[in-house]
């Protein structure tokens, strides 16, 4: 998201930098979505992509498709969700266009819709995966129930959640346990949360804890972070939107981080601002 003109407005050069960038850190996967950019990234990405002469099968691309943005591209008088067989087809065929790719490793949808019916996603997910231009579903943003109403129909195997030590909803509203159940991988967007951001109590909290544990783990606090995500049982995959290498491949570091036991619950207190129950 942050690639293009919502972000850094990389050129072609210098994204294909960043795309080695991350390769060479062992990360193959960049999450994209039809509307960054005001819809304009994906093709940027895909146009640097193209020039770079990577192999296809050395990365995955992961899009997003449902929200329909005001945008001089599009002829929306209100900012919706659409859902029809017809449209999430010709969403997932025009982000194959802008990567110039013939399938996509990953389709979700982006939000959920009060108007969504399930019969008509199944038939546009088995038509994309008949026809080899998708290799897998998930969703975005969705809760429990929303999830179980689109799995009646088809299976349901990601879905990218808002998750990190300041944003905990997802803990404790039962969607890790419910992906766990139900053999859904998670996604975390914004997986540091407001600890950079943010200037408020809770953020001061975590902050201040998170410096001390960064010294005794010998690790930026990013990284610790990233491990605090990683400790979880339900597999969690974060999704991080640095643009700076230099970052990118320090982050990997959470790989090799396990947080003790007591200190992972510390930074859940004081996340809360209470006391473990």
């Amino acid at each position: 998201m942050t690639w293009g003109i919502w972000g850094k407005n990389l050129n072609d050069n210098q994204m294909i930098e960043l795309i080695n960038s991350c390769l060479d850190n062992q990360i193959s996967s960049f999450d994209h979505a039809d509307i960054y950019g005001d819809y304009t990234t994906e093709a940027a990405f895909g146009t640097a992509f193209a020039k770079s002469k990577i192999e296809r099968d050395k990365i995955q691309h992961i899009s997003k498709c449902g929200i329909q943005l005001l945008s001089e591209s599009r002829r929306n008088t209100v900012k919706h969700y659409e859902y029809s067989k017809d449209y999430i087809i010709k969403s997932a065929e025009q982000s194959l266009k802008n990567l110039k790719t013939d399938y996509l490793d990953l389709l979700l949808l982006h939000r959920p819709s009060p108007l969504m019916q399930a019969d008509e996603i199944a038939e546009a997910i088995f038509q994309l995966k008949k026809e080899d231009k998708i290799l897998d579903f998930g969703v975005s943003n969705f809760s429990t129930t929303q999830t179980d109403l689109i799995e009646t129909k088809t299976k349901v195997n990601y879905n990218q959640i808002q998750f990190s030590v300041s944003h905990l909803e997802a803990m404790l509203d039962g969607r890790l346990d419910h992906m766990q159940i139900n053999r859904i991988t998670p996604m975390a967007w914004n997986p540091l949360g407001t600890l950079f951001s943010g200037d408020n109590e809770q953020s001061k909290r975590i902050k201040k804890l998170a410096d001390s544990l960064s010294t005794k783990y010998n690790v930026t606090v990013d990284v610790l972070l990233l491990s605090w995500i990683l400790r979880h049982p339900a597999g969690i995959l974060p999704v991080f939107g640095t643009t700076d290498k230099n970052r990118i491949a320090n982050l990997r570091r959470a790989l090799d981080v396990e947080i003790e036991l007591q200190d992972w619950f510390a930074l859940w207190e004081e996340s809360q601002g209470k006391n473990v129950a």
